[in-house]
C-alpha cells in the first residue's frame, strides 16, 4: 500500500493532455512520400487493393506479384481510406489516416484500462486518519494520465507509430483487448465487446501464430486473476473472437477463389511475417541489443512496478488485475517476438501498452532521485536533440557551418535545401513549448506522480515534430523512390510492354507501382526486366535462355549500397 495525497493526484489539465497526443499522433502523416522498407509496403498493399478487384481486396497483396501479404484488415481500412481521402489529400496521405486511426484508438484503450484499473480496491492509497488521501476517481484519472504520457514517451514509437504497417493494427487490437478484459470485471457485456472485437481486429490484421497466442494470453491473463470475469464476457468475446477466425476464410469461399487462391491466402495467414518453429536466436539478439533503447523509459517503470507490487500481498500481488491482465498480454506479445524469424523495430510496437499500463503503477512508489534521473536525463538528451537538429537545419538552408553543409552535401548528393516558412514558424512554436515546459518543471517542485514523465512525453514529441518539420524534406529525399522512379519512367515508355519484376524487393516493387505506371509483373516472358540484384538477372537469363542487355542503372541519393538496373529481355 502506498501512501499519497490528494494533492499528488491532481490530473493534468485536459487541453494539455489531448493537445500533447493530438500533436504527436498527426505529425509526419502528410506531405511525404511512402517511405522505403514497411511503410512502402504496406501503403502498397492498400495501393493494390484501392485500385484493384475482388481478388484483390480478398487476398492483399502488391502488383503483380500472387503473394500474400498476410491478414487483410489493414489493407481493408487503408483502401477505404484512401477511396474516401484520396481526392482531396492524395492516396498516400489518406492511407497514413489508417495509422493514425490506430495510434489515437490505442491511446484511448491504454488510458481507460489505466483508468479502472487504478480505482480498483487493492490498489488504492492508505487512508489517514484525518483525511486527504485521493479519491478513487482522482487516483485512477492520475495513474491513466500517467500511463498515456508513458505510451507518448517511448522513444522507439516515433517513427514506427506513423508508418503503414500491419502493427499499428496490432498495437490497436491488443489495447482493446486490454480495455475490454478489464472493463469486464465491472461490465461483461460491454468488456467482452472490446475483447471480441480486440481479438478479431489481432487475427484480421496478424498471422495464425499472434492469433492464438494472444488468445491464449488473454485466456491466462482471466485465470490468474484473482477477479474472475462472468460468464456473459467470456460468451461474448468468444463468439466475436470465432467469427474472426471465420471471417477471412468465408470470403475465399464465399467469392469462389480457386484452389490456388486459397493457398495462397493460407501461406499467408500462416506465415507472414515469416515465424519460427522454436526460438530465433536471432530474435533474441535483436532484443537484446535494441530493446533497452527501444522501450526507454517504459520498461524501467514497468520493473519497479512489478518489483513493489508482485510482493505486495495486500493487493493480491501477481494475481491482482492491474499485473496478471497486462503481464499476460506482454508475455504472449514478447513470445511471438521470440519466434519471428528475423524481429524488427515494428514487431517491438506491440509490447508497449502492457508495459505503459504496468508502469503506471510504478508512479505513485518512484524515489525522488529516481524521479530526478529521469527529468534531467531527458531534458539534457532532448534539448541536446533538438540543438542538432536545428543546427543540422540551419546548415542545409544557409550553408553554414560549412563542414556541416559539406557533409550533408557528401551524404544526399543532389538535394536543393529550401526554406519553408510554415514548417520553420511550427518548428519555432514546439520548441518555445518545451523551453515553457522545462522552466515550469525545473523552477517549482510539484507534488503530482506524473511530474517525472511531461518531460519525456513533451521531449519525444519535441524531437519527432522538429524531424517532420525541418526535416522531413531531406528525410523524404532519403528514403523515398519517386525520384529514381521519375527517372526510370524517362528510359522505358508505358506502351513497350512488360516489366517483370520478380527480382525486386517488396518496398521496391511497391514504390515503382505507386510512381510509375508501367505494367509491372512477375513474368519471365516480359521484354525488360527491372532488378537490384545483378546475380539474379544473370541466372535468370542463364535458367531461362535469355539474353540480357543493360540499358540503365540508378540508385537512390542516399543508398550507395542497392542498384537498380533495367535490362531488355530478347532470345539468344
Amino acid at each position: 500500500m502506498v501512501k499519497l495525497t490528494a494533492a499528488a493526484t491532481r490530473s493534468i489539465p485536459r487541453i494539455i493532455i489531448f493537445a500533447l497526443t493530438l500533436v504527436y499522433g498527426f505529425a509526419g502523416l502528410f506531405f511525404r512520400d511512402p517511405w522505403k522498407n514497411e511503410d512502402a509496403i504496406g501503403f502498397g498493399g492498400m495501393w493494390t487493393l484501392f485500385r484493384g478487384n475482388t481478388f484483390d481486396w480478398i487476398v492483399p497483396h502488391l502488383a503483380g506479384r500472387e503473394l500474400s501479404l498476410g491478414a487483410p484488415f489493414p489493407y481493408w481500412l487503408g483502401g477505404a481510406l484512401i477511396r474516401l481521402f484520396g481526392p482531396w489529400v492524395g492516396a498516400a496521405n489518406a492511407a497514413r489516416l489508417y495509422s493514425a486511426i490506430c495510434f489515437f484508438a490505442t491511446a484511448v484503450a491504454i488510458w481507460y484500462a489505466t483508468y479502472l484499473l487504478g480505482r480498483r480496491p487493492e490498489v488504492q492509497p492508505m487512508a489517514f486518519a484525518v483525511g486527504g488521501q485521493p479519491d478513487r476517481k482522482s487516483y485512477g484519472m492520475t495513474l491513466a494520465d500517467g500511463a498515456l504520457l508513458i505510451f507518448l514517451a517511448c522513444i522507439g514509437l516515433a517513427q514506427n507509430a506513423h508508418e503503414t504497417t500491419p502493427m499499428m493494427a496490432q498495437l490497436m487490437g491488443i489495447g482493446f483487448i486490454l480495455y475490454g478484459t478489464v472493463r469486464g470485471l465491472d461490465k461483461p457485456w460491454q468488456g467482452g465487446l472490446w475483447t471480441g472485437l480486440g481479438l478479431m481486429i489481432v487475427i484480421l490484421s496478424s498471422n495464425l501464430t499472434l492469433s492464438l497466442i494472444m488468445v491464449s494470453s488473454t485466456i491466462i491473463a482471466v485465470l490468474t486473476s484473482n477477479a474472475k470475469l462472468r460468464l456473459r464476457w467470456t460468451l461474448t468475446s468468444t463468439v466475436l473472437g470465432l467469427i474472426g477466425f471465420a471471417i477471412w476464410p468465408a470470403l475465399w469461399y464465399g467469392f469462389n477463389l480457386s484452389p490456388e487462391l486459397r493457398h495462397v491466402a493460407q501461406v499467408g495467414w500462416r506465415n507472414m511475417p515469416v515465424m519460427r518453429s522454436s526460438i530465433s536466436l536471432d530474435s533474441i539478439g535483436f532484443l537484446g541489443v535494441n530493446f533497452w533503447a527501444y522501450a526507454w523509459p517504459v520498461w524501467p517503470l514497468a520493473a519497479i512496478s512489478l518489483a513493489h507490487w508482485g510482493t505486495n500481498k495486500s493487493a493480491g500481488a501477481w494475481r491482482a488485475p492491474h499485473l496478471a491482465i497486462p503481464l499476460s498480454l506482454f508475455i504472449g506479445s514478447l513470445i511471438y517476438v521470440l519466434f519471428r524469424v528475423e524481429a524488427n523495430e515494428h514487431d517491438l510496437m506491440i509490447l508497449i501498452p502492457s508495459l505503459a499500463i504496468i508502469g503506471a503503477f510504478s508512479l505513485p512508489i518512484l524515489k525522488r532521485n529516481l524521479i530526478s534521473f529521469i527529468d534531467w536525463f531527458a531534458m539534457l538528451s532532448f534539448t541536446v536533440i533538438a540543438i542538432a537538429v536545428w543546427v543540422i537545419w540551419f546548415a542545409k538552408v544557409t550553408g553554414y557551418p560549412e563542414s556541416t553543409a559539406a557533409n550533408l552535401a557528401r551524404l544526399l548528393p543532389g538535394f536543393q535545401a529550401q526554406l519553408n516558412w510554415l514548417a520553420f514558424f511550427i518548428a519555432l512554436a514546439i520548441t518555445g513549448v518545451w523551453l515553457a515546459i522545462v522552466r515550469w518543471r525545473t523552477s517549482r517542485a510539484p507534488k503530482e506522480i506524473w511530474r517525472c514523465l511531461i518531460i519525456s512525453a513533451s521531449g519525444t514529441t519535441l524531437m519527432w515534430v522538429l524531424l517532420m518539420t525541418l526535416w522531413l524534406p531531406t528525410i523524404n529525399y532519403a528514403k523515398t523512390y519517386r525520384y529514381v522512379a521519375a527517372r526510370l519512367s524517362q528510359v522505358i515508355s508505358t506502351n513497350t510492354g512488360c516489366v517483370n519484376t520478380s527480382s525486386l524487393g517488396l518496398s521496391q516493387l511497391a514504390s515503382f507501382d505507386y510512381f510509375t505506371k508501367l505494367d509491372l509483373r512477375d513474368d519471365p516472358n516480359c521484354p525488360w526486366m527491372l532488378t537490384h540484384s545483378q546475380s539474379e538477372a544473370q541466372a535468370f537469363g542463364s535458367l531461362n535462355d535469355k539474353k540480357l542487355v543493360l540499358i540503365w542503372e540508378d540508385r537512390r541519393a542516399a543508398d550507395r549500397d542497392e542498384r537498380l538496373r533495367l535490362y531488355e529481355v530478347s532470345p539468344k
